[in-house]
Formats: structure tokens, sequence, C-alpha cells
């Protein structure tokens, strides 16, 4: 199939940038294209049954350039099933570029596309090709768009199950009444004229949402609800007309069936509300107003009306509305519920506060930095938002099952009334059974078996400041064994200090120690910050670096005055220099981590630092290790160091002095003899492990690098919390399983008895509709779940 597709390319400098792209993608069989250096665009025509545009846009990346990507969240409506949700991946996914993970529970699809290739109106037109509708989900700070939307759909289905409840109650009345023995009161006018508007107005979704998926050629629980009521209801109307007073009617069961999915529907709606509790939460700790200080005078301004800069007055009792700086004042701050950490934090002039926290005492004047969209917790937001979207491997077999179980489903019917006509030799007893199992054969359950417990598991573990990436990352966690940990600021506090200066050339302590601050004052290393930190103690003018370079893993050089300054690990120092290693070797057996400073090719010294253990760190090590998971120390440090603080920890499994690839390899090694290994670390140098670890953590605290390679960030950098996690994922993946084995024993058991005629419609229907509640109510009691850390 040729088709045309316009790629964004960025990172060409001029026309021959485009020319090189150029020719390497019509390398490609099937395709040509041109390259535009104006335009910063590739367009292409490709043979799609020859390359794909993944491979095009790897061809592109290869050449080493790129392809900006967008992503945006559509908002869903008219899905029922699993079968829905299936059906728009799959329409969405036609489209050349597009990636798509459609969520029933969520009712929103993820869709991500090469930037500028696609318009938001072609992805809503192919949804509405598929048979359903939706809008692009913009970042609504508040959710109201959202939470008014969905309040609106449940006051109008709760509206629809009253009719339906007030058509249907007579008829199964006037069935219980003929279950005792007593002659049936109602005469069956009308009981065709109460099952009428209850088939064709209140049952109308079921036949507008068969209609859409039948004319995009697939099947979902619409067309079984409608196929299965209208036999009932169609028979039933026949033998009214004709007066047949010999046969029986089913206008009971065709309405009450309607009436029960209709309260499942709408106990399912109410429920998932609950399961997106997690982020409603999140959206609630941003005020509506803050009290902001313009030309002397105090207003109150809307937080959307914030700007960058605004003075915020914040008293006691009130919610912070920007992220910022403290300018004057001081209080103790909740921040709990932001990053999970229980205690409150006091804050001063020059102290960094968030949005959405709370001023428990005192006054602060804030100075905003970001605001609206900009702040860390609008960032939660979205992060949790994409997250619970976002599909566990786990879902794939519940994919594949429910893309073929509408058409099996319907063969089974056909089966079981052919079966029963046969057996029974009359068509109208034959109709029961193969109703029954039209009616009992939703794959709801099995659609919502795993979104709602994931959104209930990342909605959790983001309450209790520890942020899955992803669903995929939250399965992957309940299955670790080796867990990989760096040493500076995972284990220990990240903040080492001064304790020793060992002056090896006679130029002074001061000296030393104003050009190691000076080279190191552009780096994020904590040894970095505890060298300047030292140097501010001591009033000591930082001097310029220039020809700053990093050694990952050793350490760094630049020049100084005109002189070549090379500050970092003595084992890469030494071995140029010939230090003298006596001192060296007492800070060593002391534990104490050493640095040298060389200045020209010559010793000036060594400087001596030593850093605490994180006071929950023992305690977390021991809990995973009660757990199954056996710890591992990776750090650059020297081996008496690393000896010190893996014994303190408890950690029996310790590797010294390595490099970010060492640190890497390791984590490969692990990987190839069949272990699951997570890492967690905090610095740029953590950051090759965290990329090919199967799981990786990072703490908040540490570098920007780390962060964005892991997996789940620990808000408030407790190993605590990562036990937390690994816990958390545990026990909703358990959930997730609880879910599916549930999903699939009720069709394993409901179909066979609905086919042998063990199973009336009406309790089909009840059983249908109750499924899909069971397994979102089973997914809510992850909500009990508290961490238990011995």
């Amino acid at each position: 199939m040729q088709t045309t597709v316009n790629l964004p390319i960025s990172g060409m400098s001029c026309a021959a940038c485009a020319g090189r792209i150029e020719k390497q993608l019509n390398k490609q069989p099937g395709v040509s294209a041109q390259v535009n250096f104006a335009s910063e665009t590739a367009q292409i025509s490709a043979d799609l049954s020859q390359t794909d545009i993944p491979a095009l846009i790897e061809t592109v990346r290869k050449t080493g350039y790129d392809v900006p990507s967008r992503s945006l969240t559509l908002a869903l409506e008219g899905m029922s099933c699993a079968a829905c949700a299936s059906r728009i991946e799959k329409m969405l996914q036609r489209i050349p570029g597009v990636t798509a993970s459609v969520n029933l529970a969520t009712e929103s699809a993820s869709v991500s596309f090469p930037a500028g290739s696609v318009s938001d109106d072609a992805l809503i037109d192919a949804v509405r090709r598929a048979g359903y509708d939706a809008h692009v989900r913009g970042d609504d700070e508040h959710g109201n768009d959202d939470s008014a939307r969905a309040a609106r759909l449940l006051r109008r289905s709760g509206q629809q199950l009253l009719l339906a409840a007030l058509f249907t109650l007579p008829l199964l009345a006037e069935m219980a009444a003929m279950f005792s023995g007593q002659h049936g009161w109602l005469p069956r006018g009308w009981q065709w004229l109460l099952a009428t508007p209850v088939q064709f107005w209140l049952g109308w979704r079921f036949y507008r949402g068969a209609w859409h998926t039948l004319r995009g050629g697939a099947a979902n629980m619409d067309v079984l609800v409608a196929l299965g009521t209208s036999v009932a209801y169609g028979y039933s109307a026949v033998v009214t007309a004709l007066n047949l007073h010999h046969q029986h009617v089913y206008f009971e069961a065709s309405a009450a069936i309607i009436t029960l999915i209709l309260l499942g529907k709408w106990l399912e709606a109410r429920a998932k509300g609950r399961t997106a509790g997690a982020i409603a939460e999140l959206l609630a700790l941003q005020p509506r107003t803050a009290r902001v200080e313009r030309d002397g005078t105090l207003l109150d301004v809307p937080v959307a009306e914030l700007r960058s800069g605004d003075l915020i007055v914040v008293r006691h009792g009130e919610t912070i509305a920007a992220d910022g700086t403290v300018q004057d004042g001081r209080a103790q701050v909740d921040e709990s519920l932001l990053s999970g950490e229980s205690l409150p934090l006091e804050k001063t002039a020059g102290s960094r506060v968030f949005a959405g926290t709370r001023n428990l005492d005192g006054m602060l004047r804030v100075r905003a930095d970001s605001v609206g969209s900009q702040t860390q917790l609008a960032e939660i937001v979205r992060l949790v938002r994409t997250a619970q979207g976002s599909k566990a491997p786990i879902q794939q077999l519940a994919d594949r099952i429910s893309a073929v179980f509408v058409p099996v489903v319907l063969l089974i019917a056909l089966v079981t009334f052919a079966a029963s006509w046969w057996l029974l030799a009359s068509a109208s007893a034959a109709l029961i059974p193969a109703v029954a199992v039209l009616v009992i054969a939703c794959p709801c359950a099995l659609g919502l078996a795993t979104p709602t417990a994931v959104m209930v598991g990342i909605g959790l573990g983001a309450q209790r400041g520890m942020l899955f990436r992803n669903a995929a990352a939250l399965e992957r966690a309940s299955r670790v064994d080796l867990l990989v940990v760096d040493k500076t600021g995972t284990l220990t506090e990240g903040k080492p200090q001064v304790t020793r200066i060992v002056d090896l050339a006679g130029v002074g302590d001061d000296t030393l120690l104003q050009l190691a601050a000076s080279l190191e004052q552009g780096s994020e290393h904590p040894l970095a910050k505890a060298l300047l930190q030292a140097a501010q103690a001591r009033g000591l003018a930082l001097q310029d670096a220039a020809d700053f370079a990093v050694e990952p893993g050793a350490g760094v050089t630049g020049v100084i005055a005109g002189q070549a300054i090379r500050v970092g690990s003595p084992d890469w120092v030494a071995p140029l220099l010939g230090a003298d290693r006596v001192p060296l070797t007492q800070l060593l057996n002391e534990g104490q981590t050493v640095i040298g400073v060389a200045r020209d090719g010559a010793w000036l010294g060594l400087i001596a630092l030593a850093d605490a253990l994180r006071s929950d760190a023992t305690r977390a090590v021991a809990t995973l290790q009660q757990r199954g998971v056996r710890v591992v120390m990776l750090t650059g440090d020297n081996a008496h160091t690393a000896a010190r603080i893996a014994q303190a920890a408890g950690i029996k499994e310790f590797v010294a002095q390595t490099l970010p690839q060492d640190k890497a390899a390791y984590v490969r090694a692990r990987q190839q003899e069949g272990h699951t290994v997570a890492m967690v670390g905090d610095g740029v140098n953590d950051a090759p492990a965290l990329a090919v670890a199967d799981v990786s953590f990072a703490m908040h605290s540490g570098s920007d690098v780390a962060i964005e390679a892991a997996d789940v960030t620990l808000m408030h950098g407790s190993l605590a919390a990562l036990a937390d996690a690994m816990a958390l994922s545990r026990h909703t993946v358990r959930k997730i399983r609880q879910n599916l084995f549930f999903a699939f024993v009720y069709n394993t058991l409901g179909i066979p008895l609905a086919a042998f005629g063990l199973l009336n419609p009406v309790l089909a229907g009840a059983a249908m509709a109750l499924s899909s509640v069971s397994v979102v109510s089973n997914s809510l009691l992850l909500k009990r779940w508290q961490p238990r850390n011995p």
C-alpha cells in the first residue's frame, strides 16, 4: 500500500544534512523521499508492504538526526467493553506513524506520532469511523471538564436506570406470580407496552453501539445485548400479535436484562470514578486563588492569572499556589500529599516551596518561579494520568482474547440454539439458552481487570510519593529479585562534609580547598557540593576555571590562572604522579572518602570527606532481604569506605571503585544470569545502569539525568519508600491476577451453564452486570494497602 507522510526532522544544520538524510531514506525498499532543509521536513512516499513508518524514523535517527514526536490524550465516548477498546486502538494504529494505547477504565487513548504528521481531526475521525466519539483532552489544572462530564454521564445513566426499573418491575411481578402458581395478572398487551420503551428507548444505546461497531467490521458487547434482547422481545411480540396463548412470552427477560445491565453500568461508573481518586486528590491540592502583593497592595488573584515573579503571601493554614522561593518569613510546611513525607518541613528565606503544599503555621512571602502547568504538582498529575492510561504487559493476554471473544460467543449461541431446538423440538424453548449465552458472555470484566487495578495502584503510589512512569514499570517491579544500589545520595544522605585537609606541597589548606572548589563549582556531584560548602564556610573566593572537563567516575580537570588542575579519585591521579600514599592509606583505613588535588602534574594534597548513612537505610535493606530481594551495593568510592557503609547498612555484597560503564555491565551480567534487576541511584554516573535495569528507581533529590532515566521516582528520597514501592507493585499485580482469574472463571463457567439451559437469561443479565462491578470493587480494595515495614 503506497502512502505519503511528512516527517519533521530536527538537528539539520545545512543543505548537506538534508541531502544525507534523503540519500539514506531512498535506500530503503519502496521509498521515495525528498528532504527540505528550509521547512525541516521529509516528504516520503512509501510502500507500506515493504517498510513501515517506525523503520523510516529509525533510519533518520541512525543518520544522526531526530524525528520529534508528539503525544496527546483522547477522551473517548461510547465504549462498552474490551472489544471496543481493541477496535479503537486498531483503527488509530492504521494511521501511518501512530502508536496508540486505549484504556477502557479511563475511557481514554494515549496517542503518539511524529509531530506535524497527523492532525488532531484525523485522529478523531479514525475513532468516529470505528463507531465512537472522541475529543482531545487538554491539561486542565482542576480537571473541571472531565469531572463535569463524568458527573453528567453518571446523572443521566441514573435517570435512565430509574425509568427502566419503573417499567420493568411490573413485568418481574408478573413473572413472580406465574412462578408461584398464580394466574398472570398482567395482560400480554400491557407487557408489550411496558417492555417496548425499555427495549427501544432506554436500550437504544445498545442498538446504536452495535450498529456503529458492526459498520466498522467488528463486534462488541452491544452486539450481544442488542441481539439477545431483540430475540426475546421479537419472539414475544410475534406471539402476542398472533394471539398464540399456548406459547410463552419473554418480555420480562428482555426488559430485565437491559435494566440490570444499566444498573451494572451505573455501579461500574461510580466505582470507576473512585479509582481515579488519586488525581482528584492531587488536583484538589491546588488552591483556586492566591493572595498576591502588587504595588504594595494585597490582591486575591485566581491561580490561572498568576505570573512568574509574583510575590505571594501565604498565611497560616493556607495552601501555596505556585512553586517558588521564600523571600522572608518562617513556617512549617506539610508536603505529605505531594511527596509522601509525613513530617512537616521548616521553610525560611531561601527555601524552595511547591504548589499544593500547606502552611501549618507562621507566614511566608514567596516569589513565584513556576506557575500553572509548570509547577511540580501539575507535572505529577500529568505523569500519573499518563501512567494510569498505559498498559501493563499482563494485559496483552486479555486484549488478544477480547479481540476474538464476541464472534466466538455468537457462534456458541447459534450452536446452542440449533442443538436445543433439535433436542427439545421447540424453537421457543431453544431461544432461552441461546439468549442466556449472548447475555452472560460480556467481556467487560476482562477489559476492566487490569486497567482498574493499575489506576488504583499508580494513584496510591503517587499519594505516597512514589511516581511510576507507566504500568509496565509497576508490573516489572513485582518480579525484582536483585536490587543494585548506589552509595552516595542513595544509601547515604548525599550530603558529605569535609573532615580533613592534608597539604602535601606546603600551599596551605585554604589554597588547596580554594582550587578544588573553584574547579568543582560547575558540578552537581555531592562531593563537589561539599567542597563548595566548605570553601564558603571559610570565606574563600572562587576563581574562574577554563577548559573544564569531566572524566565520569574519576574526577574533573580544568585550567585556573593558567595552571592545569586535576581533582578526583586518588587512584585516578596517583599512578600518574606517584604521590606519597601513607596519609592516603591512613584516611582510607578510617573509611573516609578521599579526593586528590594536583597542579601542573604535581601533587598538592588530599581532602577527606565523610557522608552519614540514611536513617532508614538499614531497616529498608533488612525489609528487602526478608522479602527475598538480594541487595548489592556498587560505588565508585574506595573499598574501605564501601566496606564501612555496606556493613552499617547490612549489605553483604558490594563492589567498589566502579565506573558508570562498570555499573551498567554488572546489571547486564546479572540479567543474563536470569535475575530481574532493579537499580536505584541519584547521580549522573548512575544513568547508564538505570537505563539498562529492568526497573530503575531514582531519588527525587538526585540529578535530572537520573530522574529522566528512571522508571520510578521516589519523591522524598527514602529507601523505605523503595521497599514500599516494590511491595505496592506486588500487591497490585496480585490484584490484577485475581481480577483476571475472576473474569476468566466467570465466562468459563457462565457460558456452559447458559448453553445447557441451567441459567435463566434474567439471572445471566444480573451476573453479567455484577461481574464488572466485582472486578472494579476488587481493585478498589487496593486502597486499603498500607506500607508494612518491620
